[in-house]
């Protein structure tokens, strides 16, 4: 019997060894990848660098060129040449964007002082679209979240401390909302810079809203702020589904970048089925203006003596512009080029029209 114990014991031993050795060939292989990958990432620096600077190149060489061509009395017969170089000039530009989006940029102010200076460009079109998703997903939840809590404290909560709760709420709802939004602009989200700032000043004025005193000028604004801010969220979820809709059809289509996003406003690529929301969000413009006129005539009561009352008041009264003019320039914009593109329709109809008359005349006098 010891002598088979010795026996086991020995071939357990033996398994033992290779299995270590087997662990130290994978340790030396994970050594050499490691090694491998070191080199790939060193070496995809200096490519992003190499195509960071041949990028700045390109556009000051067309740049140059662009300026001469306009400067040069071009022969008649080598215009349509010059469009055409226009034309390209153009799509390659669009061709630069698409690549810069992929190198590091700069992060801007914002994101260098809360973030660092860090590299926050994503390197795969994968995890560009995942880190979009999950911000729309993350608005969706929040704005949800702020109806049912608005309206809980508007009609069953009357409670400071509940109010609080739903102002920090809200205070961290757009600052979180501001950095991902400029993470998304680093990896080539295009949005316009009104509503950049829109959330810059949401969060100044839920912050002011935060530290407003329990006094009777709170209570007298608090249940038409609740109102608001029911509405704001109801007109958000609104916009989300059918904005979402939109967008996915015109990506479907080539028409809009992949990395465009949901905002809070009006602009262009919406206007195909989505006129009927006008109302909606001009609505909410002169909710924003009632929120300043309302809190401007508190400000005026004898017992008035916080200063947030005031400040609040201004802040609604610029959004409230801001938010106007930028819907009333997108309208006015789309109206433009709807107005345009009749014109050029009927032109080209008319032209049409002059041509089929021409071949017309030509054949009866063959004819003849």
């Amino acid at each position: 019997m010891d002598v088979l114990d010795s026996l086991d014991t020995d071939n357990s031993f033996s398994r033992h060894l290779e299995e270590w050795e087997s662990i130290t060939k994978e340790y030396k292989q994970l050594e050499e990848e490691h090694k491998v990958y070191k080199q790939k990432v060193d070496e995809l620096k200096r490519l992003q660098g190499k195509l960071g600077t041949s990028i700045k190149k390109q556009r000051k060489d067309l740049l140059q060129l662009s300026e001469k061509l306009q400067r040069c009395d071009v022969p008649a017969e080598h215009k349509k040449s010059v469009d055409d170089i226009t034309e390209v000039m153009k799509e390659r530009n669009d061709v630069y964007r698409d690549i810069e989006a992929f190198l590091p940029k700069d992060n801007g102010i914002f994101l260098n002082t809360t973030l660092g200076h860090i590299n926050v460009t994503m390197l795969s079109k994968a995890s560009k679209h995942k880190y979009k998703e999950e911000y729309e997903k993350f608005k969706f939840v929040m704005t949800i979240i702020m109806l049912v809590l608005s309206m809980t404290l508007r009609f069953l909560l009357h409670s400071r401390v509940g109010d609080a709760i739903f102002h920090f709420l809200l205070v961290w709802y757009y600052c979180t909302l501001t950095l991902r939004e400029s993470i998304l602009i680093v990896n080539g989200s295009r949005i316009k810079g009104w509503w950049v700032a829109h959330h810059y000043i949401s969060t100044y004025l839920t912050g002011v809203g935060l530290t407003w005193p329990d006094s009777p000028t709170y209570h007298l604004f608090r249940d038409q702020y609740m109102d608001f801010s029911m509405y704001l969220s109801f007109v958000q979820i609104l916009q989300y589904y059918y904005q979402s809709g939109c967008l996915y059809r015109l990506r479907a289509l080539g028409e809009r970048h992949n990395m465009d996003i949901t905002v809070e406003g009006f602009q262009t690529w919406m206007w195909r089925g989505l006129k009927f929301m006008l109302p909606f969000v001009y609505l909410g413009h002169f909710f924003q203006l009632y929120n300043a006129y309302t809190l401007y005539q508190i400000s005026l009561l004898p017992e008035c003596e916080e200063w947030q009352v005031l400040m609040m008041g201004m802040t609604f009264f610029v959004l409230f512009l801001g938010n106007s003019i930028s819907t009333m320039g997108t309208v006015i914009s789309k109206l433009s080029d709807k107005t345009q593109l009749q014109r050029l329709r009927r032109q080209s109809l008319l032209h049409t029209d002059k041509v089929n008359k021409h071949d017309n005349k030509g054949r009866h006098q063959h004819r003849d």
